[in-house]
């Protein structure tokens, strides 16, 4: 009673060894299972790119922050356009700053003809505003030409949105029209000073 057979032996051997076996088999599946897990998560797969620290950024970041600048970008190019045909805090105070000037000058010298106290009291200050206002335009010019070039450094592949495209069109637009009008007030040829004649 207290002895095994030969065949229990066996039969209890046996299937302490195909358990065994099971086990070696399931870890071994594992390890697979495991290394198969780790090569497909691994980052060199993932598309990346470097910021001005070298630090790897996602490529969906990268994307989000290049459509913010050009849109910016865009947006400023349009603005400064408008305000180079409305008129800029910057040239109406350069304007008045210039015909005070003028003013104290014909207080000085009162010999001086109309033609010139003209000139100096309302033709300077014109010309300073249109000074004022080419400059904006030619910001404007210059702001919505690169943000139009961007994508041609950028990433290739990758359109620009329409939106970005509408607005910086508009931004060259309005400057290319606002510095036409400035260089015509600079020269007199539109809306100069009236002859004292």
């Amino acid at each position: 009673m207290g002895t095994k057979t030969d065949d229990e032996t066996g039969v209890e051997t046996g299937t302490e060894a195909t358990t065994d076996e099971e086990k070696v088999d399931v870890t071994k599946a594992d390890e697979e299972t495991g290394t198969e897990a780790e090569g497909t998560a691994e980052p060199s797969d993932i598309e990346s790119a470097e910021d001005e620290d070298g630090d790897e950024l996602p490529v969906a970041q990268v994307k989000e922050s290049s459509g913010v600048g050009q849109g910016a970008g865009a947006i400023v190019a349009a603005a400064l356009g408008l305000v180079s045909l409305t008129g800029s805090w910057v040239g109406t105070v350069a304007s008045a700053r210039v015909e005070i000037n003028g003013q104290l000058e014909m207080q000085a010298s009162q010999s001086a003809s109309v033609a010139t106290q003209l000139q100096s009291v309302y033709g300077d200050a014109w010309e300073a505003t249109a000074l004022w206002a080419g400059t904006f335009a030619l910001v404007a010019l210059l702001v919505g030409v690169a943000v139009l070039a961007r994508p041609a450094f950028g990433v290739p592949g990758k359109p620009q949105p329409v939106w970005i495209k509408s607005v910086s069109w508009a931004g060259v637009s309005l400057g290319v029209i606002g510095l036409l009008l400035a260089v015509l007030k600079y020269t007199g040829v539109w809306l100069g000073v009236p002859s004292a004649g």
